[in-house]
């Protein structure tokens, strides 16, 4: 198997990061550089991506990958379809952290105005590629897709730094599901201790002083993921909106409105006002910041 050109939209840490282990196993990546900050160039320049329209990546790639924030996933593939998907012979993967439901709506969307465009679900676990590590990206198709050969086919690319796992037999959404159910404990997880430690703080400094030190006496672990939860949190907040309403979504389809799905409508919530804070610099940031100084001063 040749090493394929390989779109991929954008050029953010995750998609800069497959993107230098593809480009390592010999791929050429195209992304779409235009109105993109000086930051962003840089990364993509370092990992070794080259710049390109929409239609140029229709034209020359033989796999796109969507890897973007979630409220985008839609409005791009409706992007490529204007840019002349349906007349290309590449293959759409979207890579996004969207509900099976939302993942099936742009499946449907391609089906209507490309037929002929094979569409994957896939679902990213794990932070961008660094060094030695690297997440799982898990892909499922529909049958039809999956009866051609193209899940499989996608699966090769792991030969060229791609860390793929497909899923026979899961279908458009399966994908998906998997990567909200895993983030759903994690990023949900994370959520739950901003809160009580928010909740903490807000009754008085001392509860929350108090309430660190009953967890270092009853739960230490907790208390160790709690530095990693709020440092880890703050810069991508912005990002985890979009994927706890995928993440309400998900449940709402699954276990009905009105149900366990609002959890993750209040995590929404969490998380836009940490990205407020975060982009302040004061309130809920400086409070989670002095937890996690103290926390490191007691491990000491």
């Amino acid at each position: 198997m040749l090493a394929p050109t390989i779109g991929i939209i954008s050029a953010g840490a995750m998609g800069a990061g497959i993107a230098a282990r593809l480009t390592a196993g010999g791929c050429t990546v195209l992304t779409d550089l235009g109105n993109r900050s000086a930051s962003t160039r840089k990364r993509a320049q370092e990992a070794g991506m080259l710049d390109a329209s929409l239609s140029e990546i229709c034209t020359r790639s033989h796999w796109i990958l969507s890897i973007l924030p979630p409220s985008d996933a839609r409005s791009l593939a409706q992007q490529f379809l204007d840019a002349g998907l349906d007349k290309s012979t590449a293959r759409y993967v979207d890579c996004n952290a969207i509900s099976p439901e939302t993942t099936r709506g742009i499946a449907q969307l391609l089906k209507d105005a490309a037929p002929r465009t094979p569409y994957l679900d896939a679902g990213i676990i794990g932070g961008p590629p660094k060094g030695d590590y690297e997440p799982a990206l898990y892909a499922s198709a529909e049958e039809r897709w999956e009866a051609e050969g193209v899940l499989q086919e996608f699966g090769q690319l792991k030969s060229f730094g791609l860390p793929v796992k497909i899923l026979p037999g899961a279908g458009v959404g399966g994908a998906s599901a998997l990567k909200l159910s895993y983030a759903g404990i994690m990023k949900g997880l994370s959520g739950l201790m901003i809160t009580m430690i928010l909740s903490a703080h807000a009754d008085s400094p001392a509860t929350a002083d108090a309430l660190m030190s009953e967890l270092a006496h009853s739960g230490p672990s907790l208390l160790a993921r709690s530095e990693l939860a709020l440092k880890g949190s703050q810069p991508k907040a912005y990002r985890f909106v979009g994927e706890m309403e995928e993440i309400a979504a998900f449940i709402d389809s699954g276990l009905g409105d009105n149900g366990p799905g609002q959890i993750f409508e209040g995590m929404a919530k969490l998380y836009a006002r940490l990205a407020e804070s975060v982009k302040s610099g004061k309130g809920d940031v400086e409070v989670l910041d002095d937890w996690v100084d103290k926390v490191k001063k007691m491990r000491e």
